[in-house]
């Protein structure tokens, strides 16, 4: 009988609402924990930043993926990307299932803005395991089809045709260029476009209106996919969170 895998991805802002008003790095930790999710892809995760430590009495003492899958996910992985005096961030992906090998793959097109993806391959509780990648694309068209495209060049090296793999983050991709590559090359399916057609729509998180947030999936069928948005997930950050509800195939 196969067994259901329950995924989420969302763009954490830093740990902060929209605007940066307020740090919720405590909040997020419980809306996280509320989905029960055994796969999170996390991006603009604050792996250390000095200054806010020191502005803020209720910072976590180390990294926020850490904080965040303290006692629920006991695998993690982090890809640092942007580093600057007082800290860095990146991309992290919790999971409930040991992360067999992690690579952070550096796609930086434009030197203002560090991009990474990171991959980890995570043990199924089948006996199965899976592909798992973390991106957060360019702002800038051009950008992201080299990034897409690298994504590609990398998968098909390290994941044969048919391996079960699992792409999720912020694609920035407003103009859904992104099937095209991931379909074509990696045979891949979004999650929400087989009930809808087209991808959610997970920006800004108050009132949604841009397709920017994405899950890929490939060896899986949907059972379920969901978009959370509006209070309180638009009180913690910008983005909505997407989750979906998986079933391997041939498990």
């Amino acid at each position: 009988m196969a067994i259901p895998l329950h995924i989420t991805t969302y763009n954490i802002h830093k740990g902060f609402s929209q605007f940066n008003r307020r740090m919720m790095v405590h909040e997020l930790r419980e809306r996280l924990r509320h989905l029960d999710s055994d796969i999170v892809f996390l991006q603009e995760v604050q792996g250390l930043h000095l200054k806010h430590a020191d502005r803020h009495a209720d910072w976590p003492a180390g990294p926020q993926h850490e904080f965040l899958a303290e006692d629920v996910w006991s695998a993690t992985a982090y890809g640092r990307n942007v580093v600057y005096d007082h800290g860095h961030h990146g991309n992290a992906i919790l999971s409930r299932f040991p992360i067999i090998d992690t690579h952070n793959q550096d796609v930086t097109h434009l030197q203002f803005e560090r991009r990474g993806l990171l991959h980890s391959q995570i043990a199924l509780p089948d006996g199965g395991t899976a592909h798992c990648v973390c991106v957060h694309l360019s702002l800038f068209g051009r950008s992201r089809i080299r990034q897409m495209t690298a994504l590609a060049d990398y998968l098909e090296r390290i994941a044969p045709d048919g391996t079960p793999l699992i792409i999720a983050g912020d694609f920035n991709d407003w103009r859904n260029r992104a099937d095209n590559v991931l379909s074509e090359r990696l045979a891949l399916t979004e999650v929400f476009c087989g009930a809808a057609g087209r991808p959610a729509k997970s920006f800004p998180a108050g009132l949604p209106l841009f397709r920017l947030d994405r899950i890929y999936v490939r060896g899986f069928s949907v059972e379920r996919a969901e978009v959370h948005f509006g209070a309180p997930w638009s009180q913690i950050s910008d983005h909505a969170a997407l989750s979906a509800r998986l079933l391997r195939d041939g498990a």
